[in-house]
């Protein structure tokens, strides 16, 4: 069954609300432990390293666990549902952390860093997973294929434009602060870009 373009253009509003928490972590969870918090650069590397290491495991780990997957929603639903959720409630945990001493502080970082990857590869995989699923191979595939890489690039680049702005006008030039509030908009628009583009019925 060939997709029709509603469906295409869900699943690119989806890749672009993705892109966007993938983003913000990327390139700005170092600045705000390192620089705003005040965590050691080493220390922070060190985590970093540590959840790609343990990405080379639980990514085809889940890979398996999604293609196993048999439930009256289907394989991918259930997982781009509660990955989708937990992803964005982390997201936010990420980049409001509490007030604690140094050590507290290296603590929930290691674990909110590598509960956010784990949450985000539980939406991740599957959403890629669902193109050969649902497509019928050849042409239909390579396209949205590149329709969702293209509204990856969007939901990066708009992270990319904004965050530093929205951070010093949320925050009122506090960036703790305005971490804390685009990290909530941010999720908040994640989780709807998801539940609105209804791909996850595909």
């Amino acid at each position: 069954m060939e997709l029709t373009l509603k469906q295409k253009t869900a699943f690119g509003i989806g890749a672009v609300g993705k892109d966007m928490v993938y983003a913000l972590s990327a390139s700005y969870v170092m600045y705000y432990y390192q620089d705003v918090l005040g965590l050691s650069a080493s220390f922070v590397g060190l985590v970093l390293m540590a959840a790609r290491f343990f990405d080379a495991f639980n990514d085809p780990f889940m890979g398996v666990l999604v293609a196993k997957t048999r439930t009256r929603w289907g394989r991918f639903r259930p997982w781009i549902f509660s990955g989708t959720l937990l992803n964005a409630l982390v997201l936010y945990a990420l980049f409001a952390a509490p007030v604690l001493d140094e050590a507290a502080l290296m603590v929930y970082f290691s674990v909110v860093y590598i509960l956010w990857g784990v949450t985000y590869t539980m939406m991740d995989i599957p959403y890629w997973s669902m193109i050969p699923a649902f497509t019928e191979g050849g042409k239909e595939r390579e396209g949205l294929s590149t329709l969702a890489r293209s509204c990856a690039g969007v939901g990066s680049a708009i992270v990319t434009i904004i965050t530093m702005k929205c951070v010093y006008m949320l925050g009122q030039g506090n960036e703790r602060v305005g971490f804390k509030w685009f990290a909530l908009v941010v999720a908040i628009l994640f989780f709807a870009a998801v539940g609105a583009s209804k791909y996850t019925s595909i």
